[in-house]
């Protein structure tokens, strides 16, 4: 099922991009803040055309509650994904992931996964115990776990903090995720710059082509590609997996709130120009 294809997109999204850490230091967080909200259509691509299955929202608030941290010091991070149009009649999804996360090592407290795809119903909450070195499911299973390890969503923000200049000579990065009681690794490469033309003009990315390197659920090496913004804020434009006939894609549609707004070639050019014309009277 072309949904089936989503949900690892939005599972490969959201580990894009990083680097292994061997300690819970201190992240140095310009890539973004709360109130960002990213919407992306999800979409099957063929020969015959586009045809929109659904949407899914990334959104970043303050942690208000109680019991996670402290209220002051914790991202409430949500990603939503839901079926649209005639895909609701065959294989309708209402999915919704939320992390709690701290907000100066982007490492979570608690995760919390709602699934509703088709007929299939599962709904799951981690607490991870940094000092035991454990994470707790709502089933009561003790799994052992990394100092370093992410859920999907925390591992999305965290990776969007890593730069270029901190990739290994072979452009290998590596990163460890919790999902289904179990840690997985996640191996991804960076494959260099391409321009995509978008609504806000052509956007110069970062192109990555992420792999699962170990793990049940991610056995196979899905043929997939992450397109991110080629500035401190590194926001995913563009996800594509390829799936027997045609492609299944997320792009990003709406964007507000960001630290580094999205600047189209386009646009710098013309700056560039104005500002040497300003510098120079000849060029007047």
């Amino acid at each position: 099922m072309y949904f089936k294809k989503y949900q690892i997109i939005i599972s490969l999204l959201f580990v894009f991009s990083a680097k292994l850490l061997l300690s819970q230091d201190t992240v140095n967080n310009k890539a973004f803040k709360v109130g960002e909200q990213l919407k992306y259509r999800v979409y099957y691509s063929s020969s015959l055309g586009n045809f929109t299955a659904g949407e899914a929202v990334l959104t970043v608030e303050n942690w208000k509650g109680t019991g996670v941290g402290r209220a002051k010091d914790v991202y409430h991070i949500t990603g939503e994904g839901n079926s649209k149009g005639m895909f609701n009649w065959f294989y309708k999804v209402r999915d919704k992931f939320e992390t709690f996360t701290d907000k100066q090592t982007l490492l979570p407290y608690a995760f919390i996964r709602k699934t509703r795809e088709g007929k299939y119903k599962q709904d799951d909450r981690v607490i991870f115990d940094r000092e035991k070195g454990e994470a707790v499911t709502n089933s009561k299973k003790i799994t052992k776990i990394p100092p370093d390890v992410h859920d999907f969503v925390s591992a999305l923000y965290f990776m969007r903090t890593i730069s270029i200049e901190d990739f290994d000579a072979d452009s290998m990065y590596y990163i460890n995720f919790f999902l289904d009681d179990s840690v997985y690794t996640s191996a991804v490469k960076y494959q260099g710059k391409s321009d995509l033309i978008t609504k806000w003009g052509t956007i110069t990315c970062l192109k990555i082509a992420p792999m699962m390197a170990s793990g049940e659920v991610f056995a196979e090496k899905y043929p997939m590609f992450v397109y991110v913004t080629d500035d401190e804020s590194h926001v995913p434009i563009l996800a594509e997996s390829a799936v027997i006939v045609g492609s299944v894609k997320m792009e990003l549609i709406e964007q507000s709130n960001l630290t580094t707004p999205l600047e189209s070639k386009e646009k710098r050019n013309k700056h560039i120009i104005e500002n040497t014309k300003a510098n120079n009277p000849s060029e007047r």
